[in-house]
């Protein structure tokens, strides 16, 4: 798929309140609600949400964010890639221009969160460079939780 463009967006559109609801239903079908911590609609468009949408034409095939922390660090949340592009390295690819998106922010640290039940996410991270660490900011400890972070040259 090269002719995929991942690209700023707003969330709230068709393609991606589609793509969104299908994260909805495919971390649920996971984990209880409890273990579930993602941002709403309202959250991801915040000032301090850089939000990316991966498209080929108007077809929205993957979405994630960066969230800017008031500690100088930032999160990502609500990376998703559709079933239809896995196997692509789209997850790569929106992980690449997250890291690129700190980088021109100037934030040298990026966290996040995942679920214990997502083999391929935690790869990708672990892969890309992401080490284990404990729960942070306003997390508590979940066994069904992985924290991990990574300090940008």
């Amino acid at each position: 798929m090269q002719d995929m463009v991942i690209q700023r967006e707003a969330p709230r559109q068709p393609g991606v309140l589609r793509l969104l609801e299908l994260s909805d239903a495919y971390v649920a079908s996971l984990y209880p609600a409890e273990s579930n911590h993602m941002l709403s609609i309202e959250e991801l468009e915040a000032d301090t949400v850089s939000f990316f949408v991966a498209r080929r034409g108007k077809d929205v095939f993957g979405c994630a964010s960066l969230v800017r922390n008031d500690d100088g660090t930032t999160e990502i949340k609500r990376m998703f890639v559709d079933g239809s592009a896995r196997g692509l390295k789209l997850g790569k690819r929106l992980l690449d221009q997250l890291e690129s998106e700190a980088r021109s922010l100037a934030i040298s640290i990026i966290r996040l969160e995942t679920g214990i039940y997502q083999p391929e996410a935690i790869g990708l991270y672990r892969n890309a460079g992401y080490e284990e660490i404990p729960p942070f900011g306003d997390y508590k400890l979940d066994p069904l939780s992985l924290f991990m972070e990574k300090r940008l040259r």
